[in-house]
């Protein structure tokens, strides 16, 4: 469990050794989803056990899939409902996870029984109209019951749906992703036409557990015909990139390091973050391994002294949207200045990423420009440390937290219980990487 307030001080030293990121986040949500509707059971291997991703879990297993622990974190066997989930007797507790919330909401949606779901102060902020209107398009009944309007709590009432072909108004995996699920239950055709590349999590968990589903050659348009039957099949979950993005910044800022994070997710359309940095001049080594559905592979960066600003391109947002506030902090170490706009969508999340990053570089002495969708930071400011609010937002924590390893004196974050939704051992592994050796 992280600790409320965490410290660090200015390091006298590189980061070096080697490390291992928790499961991705992403993929763990959706393994639990389509594992729990599957025929029979299957063993997954580093599952993230963040608070999130167990909510969801715990939320399948209301709705009668079976858990067996393993020997070890992230290892259990998950025995499926064999697409006969059974009515949960009571409301399902979604925690902080808009990924979780927003996923079963199309599963829900398209079971014969009623639910209900809800999340905490900060879940019950977030938007939902933006998977409630495709899906009511498909004829479900869903009414968002929160004091917000348009927010949880989430009132389900379960039934047939119809196939639909829906144009996402906005470059949305989790939109994505909820129509997608609902389809499968769906007799019919269902197609999602995106405006650019998301993460494509789903279609690749699809394929992994053989549902039928068609991707065009853009992979901007995605079908799968429904309903579908779904065979429990083995999984390892593979490191997560959003996790390993704050080590990637933090060795390429401190002087003297290098650091190698084994097993971490490589997926397409999630490596901007590498991408981005290497356009900025990060000394970035991938050994790629053997491709099994997910591409993984061990990463290992060096402290690059040439750190130098960059514009990210908007086709990179959709891709680089958890990643934004550490890269934000890269940005700060650089030489010159990197622009980061059409990220409106950072308003929205855990807390208000744009207004959040913007005030705690501005604590720390930072040069930096706000935008309505976005904001700009030229580096080469010597920053100094803060105390900080993390806002009960885990990404702002944990890249602030690594901001404050080349600041002057002392960096303090207040409100940092919520790391434990994403990465549950960061502050573990940041005292084990800033001990001095």
């Amino acid at each position: 469990m992280a600790s409320n307030t965490i410290s660090v001080q200015k390091l006298t030293h590189g980061l070096r050794g080697t490390l291992t990121v928790p499961g991705d986040k992403s993929i763990s949500h959706r393994v639990a989803i389509l594992g729990a509707l599957a025929h029979g059971s299957m063993r997954v291997q580093n599952y993230l056990c963040s608070a999130d991703c167990m909510n969801t879990l715990r939320a399948m297993q209301q709705l009668g899939a079976t858990v067996t622990p393993g020997e070890k974190e992230g290892s259990f066997t998950l025995t499926g409902t064999g697409m006969a989930p059974i009515a949960p007797t009571h409301d399902i507790d979604c925690g902080n996870s808009g990924t979780g919330m927003r996923l079963m909401a199309g599963v829900l949606a398209a079971l014969p029984f009623n639910s209900c779901m809800y999340g905490d102060e900060s879940l019950s902020k977030r938007p939902m109209k933006r998977i409630m209107e495709p899906l009511c398009l498909m004829g479900a009944d869903i009414r968002a019951c929160g004091t917000k309007p348009g927010c949880a709590p989430l009132r389900i009432m379960g039934g047939t749906l119809k196939s639909v072909d829906y144009t996402l108004p906005m470059a949305s995996a989790q939109v994505k992703s909820a129509v997608l699920l609902a389809g499968m239950l769906t007799h019919g055709t269902t197609t999602v036409h995106q405006p650019a590349i998301t993460r494509d999590h789903t279609e690749r968990l699809f394929a992994h557990f053989g549902i039928p589903c068609r991707v065009s050659e853009d992979g901007l348009d995605i079908s799968v015909e429904g309903p579908v039957h779904i065979k429990a099949k083995d999984i390892t979950v593979p490191g997560d990139i959003s996790s390993a993005a704050f080590w990637l910044v933090a060795a390429s800022v401190v002087p003297g390091s290098e650091l190698t994070l084994k097993n971490v997710g490589l997926n397409p359309t999630r490596d901007a973050i590498i991408t981005v940095l290497k356009r900025m001049g990060a000394d970035i080594e991938i050994t790629p391994h053997t491709m099994d559905g997910e591409p993984y592979g061990d990463i290992t960066v060096r402290y690059a002294p040439e750190l130098h600003g960059a514009e990210v391109l908007a086709a990179e947002i959709p891709n680089l949207i958890d990643e934004i506030p550490v890269l934000a902090v890269a940005a700060a170490y650089a030489k010159g200045t990197t622009t980061i706009r059409n990220a409106a969508e950072l308003r929205v999340k855990e807390s208000d990423r744009i207004a959040t990053t913007v005030g705690n570089l501005r604590a720390m002495g930072a040069d930096v420009e706000e935008f309505e969708d976005g904001l700009a930071v030229t580096g080469g400011t010597p920053l100094h440390g803060a105390e900080m609010d993390s806002y009960g937002d885990h990404r702002i924590a944990m890249g602030f937290l690594i901001a404050g390893l080349q600041a002057e004196g002392r960096t303090t974050l207040l409100h940092c219980e919520n790391i434990n939704t994403s990465y549950p051992g960061f502050e573990e592994h940041l005292n084990q990487l800033t001990a001095q050796l």
